[in-house]
């Protein structure tokens, strides 16, 4: 609950204060910092002493961006980082940094935003630090306030209880300051970064589950495209309301919540059209009510300044949204001027005539249509630009394709040449021996038949990975063994000498399971050759409790009398062997079995996600 802290709120509270508390002094040196310098810079850019002293501006408001991105991260809060345009030296080094639009976002936020965001969170903070403080404390000092104010009945409970649930109640709302902060910040300087998320009360880490990386061109222009229409109805809004209240006399209050509102409209629109086209319609329509009594002496239905900030959201609507949101802003602004020509008296009017209200009218709905298909043709235009660097991409990724499948080819020629030409001499070698060598026995052809068959079904897969490696094709559409194929493995291996014992079951199984139960059994068989000639192997493969369990075991060799001794290994099998079981979600296990032998078992879940 809100006013619950518990542990993990508690726990955020350092963290949370920590970035609101020390943004405010940041904050107040950059702005004594920057202002000045960027006011200075464009006083004296007529003798081009500003023209040198701009990019350091640029630059110390990059820098100070920088502080504030580490802030976010300490606080848990990965943010994108910045992608600066290169700069060199002398003139044309100056010129670019002076014409990177991400330094200027970084200036804009740093010298103007961040100052009243700052100064209402820490504000806040301290408020309620001290309310909560002054109401558990008033018992100390309440004495010290008039006597008609403490002598009231009731008092000092009414002030424990307000400071004991602004105690509790502390952690939630510094945590809320901090994410509003964060926010405000993350979304100025770059925006968070992919797959990141704020932390949380629970403690979360500030990373969420990965995500494709954002198109930071396009962040860049958003960002700076928000900056710009904040900027715009900043300015609405300072000159809006002294015309409205001075002019129109109206009170000051509703026309700072009209012109407000009006401005608030185009920043809503940028996001969401139906709030934008909602508020900017309300909007129009207050000020319409309220300036009513002014409109013999200045224009109306539409003050000029109502007017730029109605055209303003035309605009938005119109860029960033579909041509029917910003047609259904311009109708509605067309229908409240035709509503207001319908209800006006003649009579109010100087002339005697509706004469200055047409007037009004049409310049709104020629402007504002003028607005509209501007803002259609430029929609129309970053679409197009959008669509061009779309294209790019995809040749830049056939590019890659196409040098990954010339680097594939490069491989297995190589493949080829190393592997595949020695093994096919090994298999006509072994095929040819019985008809080149006439004195040989029966025994001695077989067992030169049966190297060749071996050789023949290596040979067989490894033309599979060949083609995987020449083509763009996966390895479930090259043929590839499986359950079936290990009978056909042990009579292989028998023919080489070795007693062989099975237990196997072929249940219906996904084809990457039935080819890692082949290869485990495939390791485990040439294991047992190479290390223990003449030893018993039992190889027992079945489905147990949702899993597919593969043990190839052998018994420990019989002492050797002119044999050649175990043949050496690589040592890569056995560790290729875990990557590809570990991959499906299951575990490998090998090692000495009672007895000396040795005994390698997998275990591979039949249920569950599979790679694709």
């Amino acid at each position: 609950m809100f006013l619950v802290p518990d542990r993990r709120s508690l726990r955020r509270l350092g963290p949370d204060l920590a970035l609101v508390l020390t943004g405010l002094p940041l904050t107040l040196l950059a702005v004594l910092v920057l202002v000045p310098l960027t006011a200075v810079s464009a006083v004296f850019a007529i003798l081009w002493i500003g023209v040198l002293l701009l990019p350091l501006a640029l630059t110390l408001g990059s820098w100070f961006a920088g502080r504030d991105r580490g802030r976010l991260r300490r606080w848990g809060l990965e943010v994108s980082a910045p992608r600066y345009r290169p700069t060199g030296s002398g003139a044309a080094g100056l010129a670019r940094r002076a014409a990177d639009a991400r330094r200027w976002l970084d200036l804009g936020f740093e010298g103007l935003i961040a100052l009243p965001l700052r100064v209402l969170t820490a504000s806040l903070t301290l408020a309620w630090a001290l309310a909560a403080l002054g109401g558990l404390t008033h018992w100390a000092w309440g004495r010290l306030l008039p006597p008609a104010v403490w002598e009231v009945p009731g008092q000092w409970a009414l002030a424990l209880v307000t400071g004991l649930v602004l105690l509790l109640s502390f952690p939630s709302g510094v945590h809320l300051l901090a994410r509003i902060d964060a926010a405000v910040t993350a979304s100025a300087l770059g925006g968070a970064a992919p797959g990141s998320r704020m932390p949380g009360l629970d403690g979360a880490p500030g990373r969420g589950a990965p995500g494709p990386a954002a198109s930071l061109p396009r962040l860049r222009e958003s960002a700076w495209s928000r900056m710009t229409i904040a900027f715009l109805a900043f300015v609405l809004l300072v000159v809006g309301w002294p015309v409205i209240t001075v002019v129109y006399e109206v009170h000051p209050a509703p026309a700072m919540l009209v012109t407000a509102a009006a401005g608030a409209a185009a920043l809503l629109g940028a996001r969401w059209p139906w709030a934008g086209l909602a508020l900017s319609a309300l909007a129009a329509l207050a000020t319409m009510l309220l300036t009513a009594s002014g409109q013999a002496v200045a224009p109306w239905p539409w003050p000029v300044t109502a007017l730029l900030a109605h055209c303003l959201s035309l605009a938005v609507l119109a860029i960033f949204h579909r041509w029917y949101w910003a047609l259904s802003a311009w109708s509605a602004g067309a229908t409240l001027t035709l509503a207001a020509l319908l209800v006006t008296d003649p009579a109010t009017m100087p002339d005697g005539t509706l004469r200055a209200v047409m007037t009004n009218g049409v310049v709104l709905v020629a402007i504002s249509g003028g607005v509209v298909l501007l803002g259609l043709t430029v929609r129309q235009w970053l679409l197009a630009r959008g669509q061009a660097e779309q294209a790019q991409t995809l040749s830049a990724e056939e590019m890659r394709r196409r040098l990954e499948l010339e680097e594939r080819g490069r491989i297995a020629r190589e493949l080829h040449d190393v592997v595949a030409h020695s093994m096919s001499v090994i298999t006509v070698q072994a095929g040819t021996a019985p008809y080149r060598l006439t004195h040989l026995d029966a025994e001695t052809a077989s067992e030169f038949e049966d190297i060749a068959a071996s050789a023949r079904q290596a040979l067989g897969e490894m033309r599979s990975l060949l083609t995987i490696l020449r083509s763009d094709d996966s390895v479930a559409e090259v043929p590839m063994p499986g359950l079936a194929q290990i009978e056909e493995l042990l009579v292989a291996s028998r023919s080489a000498g070795a007693t062989i014992t099975a237990e196997l079951e072929t249940p219906e199984v996904p084809p990457t399971i039935g080819l890692t139960a082949y290869r485990v059994v495939q390791e485990g068989l040439s294991n047992a050759l190479r290390h223990a000639r003449g030893a018993t192997i039992s190889v027992h493969v079945a489905a147990v409790e949702g899993a597919l369990e593969i043990t190839v075991r052998n018994d420990a060799p019989p002492p050797a009398q002119g044999q050649p001794g175990p043949i050496p290994g690589a040592g890569l099998g056995l560790a290729g062997l875990r990557e590809r079981v570990a991959a499906l979600g299951g575990t490998v296990v090998s090692g000495a079995s009672p007895g000396g032998g040795f005994a390698l078992r997998a275990r591979v879940p039949l249920v569950g996600p599979l790679p694709r």
